[in-house]
């Protein structure tokens, strides 16, 4: 970025969760198949990480697998996995040299064994990094993010190692996927749809919720741009009365 765009881009909220969506539709406006969209949907995902990196965002958390998207076609699905495999085969060395440091969130018993070591592979190498945090939610649902904390807090009252009447927001919020990083200040869905599709729910309990209306694989810095200034213009009282 040069130092006349960086005086003129909005600051960056700490932490940005992204829902990234429009692939499909991308694809079918231009008589591709489906993956094709995926595909270039990849590529507007190293732009975002670039994009997110020279605004100067510490959390990028981007939705990219849902526990709902098993009900695609079996074809659709295993295009996705190659793609995530190989985003990271080819991602994480840039990565790495770029202060980027990946965790991937969401439940892992229903992906193959050679993901799960890739994926493992990728946090492990870029454990060390710190000037932007990575997070993809790939087989991430919230409602099974906050079902898997429960279970994790029931084994604790079981053990008698937590007692059930003292639960606390916090106890819940340290077994979910984002223990690590803080609730997102800003979520951003492309495509123009209006609804949260099971991301982040309990983390977004307080997040501005901004729509805009470009297709994933067009999705650009202007466009990250765009978010932030309508964030900043939003009054966030969080439950209390606004000045």
């Amino acid at each position: 970025m040069t130092e006349d765009a960086a005086q003129t881009a909005p600051q960056a909220p700490r932490h940005v969760a992204i829902i990234m969506d429009g692939n499909g539709r991308w694809a079918a406006a231009r008589h591709k198949p489906r993956q094709y969209g995926h595909h270039q949907g990849v590529e507007a995902v190293r732009r975002c990480v670039r994009a997110a990196g020279n605004l100067g965002v510490r959390y990028l958390t981007l939705y990219s697998f849902s526990t709902e998207n098993w009900r695609r076609p079996r074809e659709e699905i295993m295009a996705l996995f190659d793609l995530m495999r190989n985003f990271v085969d080819k991602d994480i060395e840039n990565l790495r040299k770029n202060g980027v440091r990946v965790r991937v969130l969401g439940g892992r018993k229903q992906l193959d064994d050679d993901l799960i070591a890739l994926i493992e592979q990728v946090e492990s190498k870029t454990a060390g990094n710190d000037r932007l945090f990575l997070n993809i939610a790939f087989n991430y649902g919230g409602r099974d993010e906050i079902t898997r904390a429960c279970a994790a807090l029931a084994r604790e009252a079981r053990d008698g190692t937590l007692d059930p009447d003292s639960i606390t927001e916090a106890d819940i919020a340290r077994h979910l996927d984002t223990s690590f990083m803080p609730d997102p200040d800003l979520v951003v869905r492309s495509s123009g749809e209006q609804r949260l599709s099971n991301f982040l729910l309990w983390q977004s309990a307080y997040a501005e919720f901004v729509v805009l209306d470009v297709l994933w694989p067009d999705f650009d810095q202007q466009h990250l741009e765009e978010a932030f200034r309508i964030y900043h213009n939003r009054e966030r009282r969080r439950g209390g009365i606004g000045t």
